[in-house]
This record gives C-alpha cells, structure tokens and sequence, in this order.
C-alpha cells in the first residue's frame, strides 16, 4: 500500500469584529441583513456574534488569512456604522495547579 504524505492543514486566523452601529440605524441593519444576509466576501467566515445588551455593538467573531477582506466586506455597510477588527490570539494555557487554588494558601 502506498504512503500518502498527509496534507497540512492551514488553519485561518480569528478575528473579533466590533460593529458600532450609527444612532437610530440597528432596525436598518437588520432589515438590510434580512433581504440580503451578511454579504460576506469569499475566504471571510463568519462565526457567531453576541449584541451587547441594550446597546448598540455587536461582537461578530470571523476568521480569515485576508485581513483586507473586512473592509470589502464592510463596504456594504459603512453607511450604518463602523467597525473594529482585533485578530485574536492563543488562549492562556493554564498550568497544572490553578492559580486561583494558590491564592486560597
């Protein structure tokens, strides 16, 4: 049986996208989301958003390996609010005795 070299895998990056919406433009935006969704540029993946509670963000997480997609992608937008793109790093890695346990010494 021939060996098949296994493929590496190109994880994207994740990003945290902040979406500050204009006053008076949240209805908008969801009307806009509702007859055309997200509009979203091939390689830019969204992955789940959370609203701040009686606010006007929405924290959108999405990953991509074209940073300059967000702003294709935000053009459609624009004219409702802006946005902040932060790429998210590695978690901590805990170490084998939590922290919090050492302050209870």
């Amino acid at each position: 049986m021939p060996y098949c070299e296994p493929q590496s895998v190109k994880f994207m990056k994740q990003y945290m996208v902040i979406e500050r919406f204009f006053p008076g433009c949240k209805g908008k935006i969801y009307e806009r989301f509702h007859q055309k969704g997200r509009m979203l540029p091939d390689g830019l993946a969204y992955l789940d958003s959370w609203l701040e509670k009686d606010g006007d963000r929405c924290f959108q997480l999405m990953e991509t390996n074209d940073p300059s997609l967000f702003q294709i992608w935000f053009a459609n937008w624009k004219d409702l609010g802006t946005i902040e793109v932060v790429e998210i790093g590695e978690k901590p890695r805990s170490t084998e005795k939590n922290n919090l346990d050492d302050r209870e010494n």
